[in-house]
């Protein structure tokens, strides 16, 4: 019986080919020889440079000479008009981010799954690159991995595929690549290479997996040119919703800084990912307007460790993370991937939070203040029956600190605890809505978060009563400028408000939105989110 071989596999564009796939500083070395099992027509590239020395040898005085040496290769396969690229080692690295399909890995996994027999999961939540694996000993069905589609982006899976794909291939990981092991001798690649391009042009995940298709990726060229001037006026216009992440998941227990390059050297170091030092970068080098999407791809933001060695570098717009509206539909750029939101799921939104909202407020005026506590202090100020609480904690003694509220007063004989976040950014949503979650689940569920609210509040007898009786309303402040309802909200601060809203329901929490209008011209202070 033939040995099975692990392969990874990337679908290049219609528009790349070998000769414009690589990047234009790759050390990969072509490969010359003749006698070889190479399919006709194919491509072959080496990775074969000395190794350096291991930071640990000099750092314990070792006089042996250690090398880490890596090898590698990369091939390119002609498969009906288009290219495949198989990559060995750490190869991959040397192709543009901009040349591949990104869906083939995941799209073509999807179709050759079997729906009851998935591993492994990679998902994103966008509205705050929160990324997390998931992983079980048993195959299983997507449904048991609590998977929330209408808010998540599955970014990897694995699993056993369906039988009538047993003579290719066994089990899949899809990503932007397709990992598989095949017994296949190297003359059946093509072949291999060729079904597997059929599998991606398939749409049986629709019936598999049919609640995915609430947010799928844009691939008509047409529709990304508008996508990327609307993302250069962004540039140009500065707006929160314009942000940058790194798109990875990155071990936070390990420090790091920020650098960026593409545009000349900088050795200006960042504490963080900011956007705003991004452009002070592009400012250094003279650089006032960003006309041309290509520089995104150009520019570079590296992740350095502690001394000043790069951990990983990544393309700026693969580095961002934006929500806009065009004709009417919504789109989410992330990981260097545009996504279009469904109508009907849009709608379908719409319908189920625009009840929540509110045109008018008893007590939260206006707002004139650049800070939230600022804010809430006036707030407190102007109405007697309100007490501000920002900044304090009910959560049991050694736990996670959770704020109750920010300002707390009884309406309709019920606490009303008030939640206010100055920005309509996603991720500062997010954390607002779990906030308010977050909040009720601890009153209900722990007396000793019950007490340290009695005592926060405890000059007002009445505000006692109706703790102990768990009687609660939960309001949400959001100042900002923008007038309306659920849709100016950024999409997926939607999705996480109407969770947010579903569960409070489940506890019967009445709730309500207010948009706190902005008397502040926030263009003159420096972002800190």
């Amino acid at each position: 019986m033939a040995k099975s071989r692990g392969f990874s596999i990337y679908l290049l564009k219609d528009t790349f080919s070998n000769e414009n796939a690589l990047k234009d500083d790759h050390n990969l070395e072509l490969l010359s020889e003749d006698n070889n099992n190479l399919p006709n027509g194919s491509i072959m590239y080496l990775a074969d440079r000395p190794g350096n020395a291991p930071w640990w040898k000099n750092y314990w005085g070792i006089n042996k000479d250690l090398y880490q040496v890596q090898k590698g290769a990369l091939i390119f396969l002609p498969v009906n008009n288009r290219w495949v690229v198989l990559t060995f080692g750490m190869t991959y690295h040397q192709l543009k981010d901009n040349c591949y399909e990104y869906d083939f890995g995941l799209r073509t996994t999807l179709n050759a799954l079997d729906p009851k027999k998935i591993k492994s999961t990679d998902i994103l939540q966008p509205e705050n690159a929160k990324r997390q694996r998931i992983q079980i000993p048993s195959a299983s069905s997507l449904n048991f991995f609590d998977i929330r589609h209408d808010e998540s982006i599955i970014k990897k899976l694995t699993g056993a595929v369906k039988f009538e794909y047993h003579d290719l291939f066994k089990n899949a990981t899809g990503a932007s690549s397709l990992r598989i092991s095949s017994s296949l001798q190297p003359n059946e690649i093509i072949e291999l290479c060729n079904r597997l391009i059929e599998i991606y042009d398939k749409t049986d995940y629709i019936q598999s997996f049919p609640d995915i298709q609430n947010i799928v990726p844009v691939k008509d060229p047409d529709r990304l040119n508008i996508l990327h001037q609307k993302l250069l006026e962004a540039f140009r216009d500065a707006p929160r919703e314009l942000v940058l992440s790194i798109p990875d998941i990155i071990d936070y227990s390990n420090s790091f800084k920020v650098k960026y390059n593409g545009a000349g050297r900088s050795n200006t170091e960042y504490e963080d990912i900011y956007i705003g030092d991004y452009r002070n970068y592009l400012e250094e080098r003279n650089i006032t307007e960003v006309n041309d999407i290509n520089a995104f791809y150009r520019h570079q933001m590296a992740i350095i460790d502690e001394n000043g060695e790069t951990i990983k570098q990544y393309n700026i717009y693969k580095s961002f993370l934006y929500d806009c509206k065009i004709e009417g539909i919504s789109y989410h750029l992330c990981e260097g991937e545009w996504y279009e939101i469904d109508s009907n799921y849009i709608q379908k939104l719409e319908k189920a939070l625009n009840p929540y909202f509110i045109d008018s407020h008893t007590f939260l005026h206006n707002c004139d203040k650049a800070r939230e506590d600022d804010y809430n202090i006036s707030v407190r100020d102007a109405n007697t029956d309100v007490l501000c609480l920002d900044k304090t904690n009910i959560s049991p003694k050694g736990q996670t600190a959770v704020e109750p509220c920010d300002l707390i007063t009884v309406l309709d004989n019920k606490i009303n605890l008030v939640h206010v976040k100055i920005s309509t950014r996603s991720s500062n949503l997010s954390h607002l809505f779990n906030q308010g979650v977050n909040s009720i689940e601890l009153l209900r569920l722990q007396e000793e978060s019950r007490e340290k609210l009695k005592t926060l509040v405890e000059e007002n007898p009445m505000f006692c009563q109706l703790i102990d009786n768990g009687l609660y309303t939960v309001t949400y402040g959001i100042v900002t400028k923008k007038t309306g309802h659920s849709e100016k909200l950024p999409i997926f601060s939607r999705i996480s408000l109407l969770r947010a809203v579903n569960s409070l329901k489940i506890m019967n929490i009445p709730c309500s939105i207010f948009f706190i209008y902005d008397n502040v011209e926030r263009k003159k202070i420096k972002k800190e989110d």
